[in-house]
């Protein structure tokens, strides 16, 4: 049987991990049930394979942002509960009504919408009304709340809608002591209580993001929503290393070494010669570039581990490539270049590579291109 050939690249994804990472997640809220938030590509790591191994780890719900997302859910045969939230005028709501999708609603507008697809899709639209306690982004403001509640029931009297849930979400859950967690808690608690007090009956009341769910156990309510923790990424250093959680990074990005050749002193690198040799070595191409997703703010910063060593890119990153100064190391043609993973074998994190960018780590696996292939490791269930 002929072997496939090696990848010019490759993004390993580590199922074992992300299921071990929900289980761990689940732990730190027993009596909450857990949303595996698959957004974006599942943070850039595939979001089928990653939805599958997170419910077959105990997730009950999923959650994406765009409607897109929770219909192509649907479409490949997944029939758990799915919460969708980035919705706009005309968007596609008779479609998520047939799909059985929870759809967030944050005002009045998106309530006609959904109570008007309801009205031609001749079923309720199930809606979870979401609060603004002090984001600032999607969600009621406070004062404008008492008119949504009043519109939505009577929408559920109407029999266009069913309201399945109320939440929000925290500003700054991922800084330890930040003022507007206690402010934005107690602000959601009334928020919900005035609801609950006009006869709104939610299944669920959730706030608590990845960094609530791992230090603020009075945020869990009936839900968590685990996005960034559940793929082995801290979701702020100040709250401690994935290990410290419990958690091990689920993605590892590699590449072949596409090129070694010898340079003398005083041999510019990459484009504006940002970087010049100081002595006699050897330089190594790496085969991936910013339209892979490494960030072009990581020029000069980012490292990589060749041979068992620590690199930094030499001068810019560009388009398709970088360069590493190898220092005269030799380094075969094909030798794995390891960016970022788990640091099990001393390699960089994505951590690492998100202090390089000055950016986060969110960033740094989300934004990783389709142009890099996906390779799954232990797609079978560990339990």
């Amino acid at each position: 049987m002929n072997q496939p050939p090696p990848l010019r690249a490759r993004a390993e994804i580590d199922l074992a991990a992300l299921r071990a990472n929900v289980r761990a997640l689940r732990a730190r809220a027993p009596r909450a049930a857990l949303m595996a938030v698959v957004k974006s590509d599942a943070y850039g790591h595939g979001m089928l394979p990653c939805a599958r191994a997170a419910l077959q780890a105990g997730a009950t719900w999923l959650g994406t942002a765009t409607p897109h997302e929770a219909l192509a859910l649907r479409a490949a045969g997944i029939q758990e509960r799915v919460l969708c939230w980035l919705w706009t005028p005309g968007d596609r709501w008779g479609e998520g009504i047939e799909a059985d999708l929870d759809m967030s609603v944050s005002g009045l507008w998106a309530l006609t919408e959904a109570t008007a697809a309801a009205r031609r899709a001749g079923r309720a639209a199930r809606i979870q009304l979401k609060a603004d306690t002090g984001l600032g982004r999607n969600g009621c403001q406070p004062a404008d709340w008492p008119e949504l509640v009043t519109a939505a029931l009577a929408a559920e009297a109407e029999g266009t809608v069913k309201v399945t849930g109320l939440w929000s979400h925290f500003a700054c859950a991922d800084e330890p002591g930040h003022p507007s967690i206690t402010a934005q808690l107690e602000l959601f608690r009334e928020m919900v209580a005035y609801a609950e007090k006009e006869g709104i009956e939610p299944e669920v009341r959730h706030i608590a993001n990845s960094p609530a769910t791992l230090t603020v156990p009075e945020a869990h309510f009936d839900l968590v929503r685990t996005g960034i923790a559940m793929y082995g990424i801290s979701p702020s250093p100040e709250l401690g290393t994935p290990a410290d959680f419990g958690l091990r990074p689920v993605m590892t990005l590699a590449a072949s070494v596409a090129l070694v050749k010898h340079v003398p002193a005083g041999h510019g690198v990459s484009y504006g010669h940002h970087y010049v040799t100081q002595a006699e070595t050897t330089l190594g191409l790496i085969p991936l570039g910013y339209a892979d997703g490494i960030p072009r703010h990581a020029s000069g910063r980012g490292p990589v581990l060749v041979g068992g060593e620590w690199r930094r890119v030499a001068g810019r990153v560009a388009m398709d490539q970088f360069v590493v100064d190898l220092g005269g190391q030799k380094i075969q043609e094909g030798s794995e270049a390891l960016l970022f993973g788990p640091g099990l074998r001393g390699e960089p994190t994505a951590e690492d590579w998100a202090e390089a960018a000055g950016t986060i780590a969110y960033e740094i696996v989300t934004r990783i291109g389709t142009r890099v292939p996906r390779v799954y490791l232990n797609e079978d269930s560990d339990e």
